[in-house]
């Protein structure tokens, strides 16, 4: 049982139907090099904690948000973490303000974990026991989530070393994709909000 549901934490993240969890991660982890793996890391943390509390609320049934306000507040996400990227392109940013971040990805983190749960709730099924698979599921979504962190430092090595492309530009680049596309998905997602 703890593989299965292992799997299928790894597997939502990493399928393309999850590209609106990889686009916050790829926000999140955009501004940063490789050598500040810590700082991402201690974000990637943060995000877990958040989203691995919702998740357990959820599907425990102690909590529950209508999964289209659910949709659209992750969309929202992706494009506040993005926008707060072009913040840090100014060079008055007080670095003392990274732990800020903290906080706010710990509580897009609890945003997303609802959007896990409905996912979640519906392979568990009838089942008793929930523990073990609640626990499985959220080790995978964990190394799914590294996986992907892992690609976009190593992409941003690329272009950041190997390509000297300026730090400014590439975070313009990949913050403006992830606001432009947030932006079509709460367009997308908002008729659902009024029934339409």
């Amino acid at each position: 049982m703890f593989g299965f549901f292992f799997k299928l934490g790894v597997h939502h993240i990493l399928n393309l139907e999850a590209f609106d969890h990889i686009m916050f991660i790829t926000a999140l982890t955009a501004v940063y090099s490789l050598r500040e793996w810590k700082k991402v890391l201690i974000l990637a943390t943060a995000f877990t904690i958040g989203h691995s509390t919702t998740l357990a609320l959820a599907t425990l049934n102690i909590i529950y948000v209508p999964s289209a306000l659910i949709e659209v507040l992750i969309a929202v996400t992706i494009f506040l973490t993005g926008l707060a990227n072009l913040f840090k392109l100014r060079e008055d940013f007080d670095p003392r303000l990274h732990w800020i971040k903290y906080f706010i990805a710990m509580f897009f983190g609890l945003i997303h974990g609802l959007g896990f749960s409905n996912y979640l709730k519906y392979m568990l099924g009838m089942q008793n026991h929930i523990v073990i698979p609640l626990f499985a599921f959220n080790i995978g979504l964990e190394i799914g989530q590294l996986v992907v962190i892992i690609i976009v430092l190593l992409v941003n090595l690329l272009f950041l070393n190997k390509l000297h492309i300026k730090q400014r530009e590439w975070n313009l680049v990949l913050s403006g994709a992830a606001m432009g596309m947030a932006l079509l998905l709460i367009v997308e997602r908002m008729p659902a909000l009024y029934g339409a």
